[in-house]
């Protein structure tokens, strides 16, 4: 059971994220990837997300999750996404509390040096008891202050690269910040975020040799990112296995890892009673290449490929025709 915990599917006829056109109807990519459920990663807010529930996630085959936006309207761009006064605490851990699809909050878009934005999304997690997911795009704000004010459980997501936006979780050194070594042995959690322009693998190959392996795969999947060298979480899964993370532990982040980061043990894993949600994959072996958001290529050996997704026990992505039925001609000419 494949779970991308970062992605934008809140699709619609807007532009941008928000019932908006930049969003991607979750169906028409998961299940070719081997994903059965994904997590919305705060494209609506308190105000919009029973639109998000009943025009996307009623409607998807894909089990669809979702990170609630601190801001009222989800991500609606600027300066909507920044509007203070539209973060309110009380409202957003009540819509948490009322509709069981949501998982967690999230702060992502804040270009000002205020710690309100934060402050009242650490208070309506605490309301509702769960975790809250950092996207990272805070300008002012800095690293070690953010890493330091995120509780055990917390998710930080970009952590493999640089941006103008964020700063790098190594130093001028190629050395993993103490701040984060901190962060990671209290406990909070790192998710990729690949995206568009959000993973770059001069970050990620000394990350990993010192340490600081992902716990969950978030493609950030919108409509840009599919396209450029994201693609899809099962390339993302490709990429660390030929960074050198065994296909165990990469399986493992893929699904067990990804459900316990959103607290939901009956997800990513085939115990009695849970949904038969199933991937069947490939491990493809040659020579190939690996593309991150700066169009930097790594060459690998493997790739691994979704050969058939089952869904709640039915077969919905089968590559090769596994499950269907050998063709027998009535008349040979």
């Amino acid at each position: 059971m494949i779970i991308d915990i970062h992605t934008h599917v809140f699709v619609g006829s807007n532009q941008g994220f928000a019932d908006g056109f930049s969003s991607l109807s979750p169906d028409d990519i998961t299940f070719k990837a081997g994903i059965t459920t994904v997590v919305d990663a705060g494209t609506s807010g308190w105000r919009s997300f029973p639109l998000f529930k009943r025009n996307v996630i009623d409607r998807s085959s894909t089990r669809v999750l979702a990170f609630l936006n601190i801001a009222g309207g989800g991500m609606t761009g600027f300066p909507s996404e920044e509007d203070m006064n539209d973060m309110s605490a009380q409202m957003t851990s009540h819509v948490v509390r009322q509709y069981p699809e949501i998982v967690g909050v999230k702060l992502g878009h804040f270009n000002g040096k205020e710690w309100l934005p934060f402050d009242r999304t650490l208070e309506a997690c605490d309301i509702a008891n769960v975790p809250l997911f950092l996207e990272c795009h805070l300008r002012e704000y800095p690293l070690d202050e953010i890493l330091r004010r995120l509780r055990k459980g917390d998710i930080f997501s970009h952590t493999y690269c640089t941006a103008s936006d964020r700063e790098c979780v190594l130093d001028e050194n190629g050395k993993i910040k103490n701040s984060v070594i901190q962060a990671k042995n209290k406990g909070v959690l790192f998710d990729v975020g690949h995206g568009g322009a959000m993973f770059h693998f001069d970050i990620a190959i000394p990350a990993l040799a010192q340490g600081l392996k992902p716990d969950s795969f978030g493609s950030d999947l919108h409509r840009s990112s599919m396209n450029s060298g994201m693609r899809s979480m099962i390339e993302t899964m490709s990429k660390f296995l030929n960074l050198g993370m065994s296909l165990s532990e990469v399986i493992n982040v893929a699904t067990w890892s990804s459900a316990q980061a959103i607290k939901r043990p009956d997800l990513g894993n085939l115990s009695a009673g849970n949904d038969a949600d199933i991937a069947v994959i490939s491990v493809r072996r040659g020579n190939f290449g690996f593309v991150d958001a700066k169009n930097q290529r790594l060459p690998g050996d493997r790739r691994l490929e979704a050969e058939m997704t089952i869904r709640a026990g039915r077969v919905v992505w089968d590559l090769n025709g596994m499950a269907a039925t050998n063709l027998q001609l009535k008349w040979n000419n």
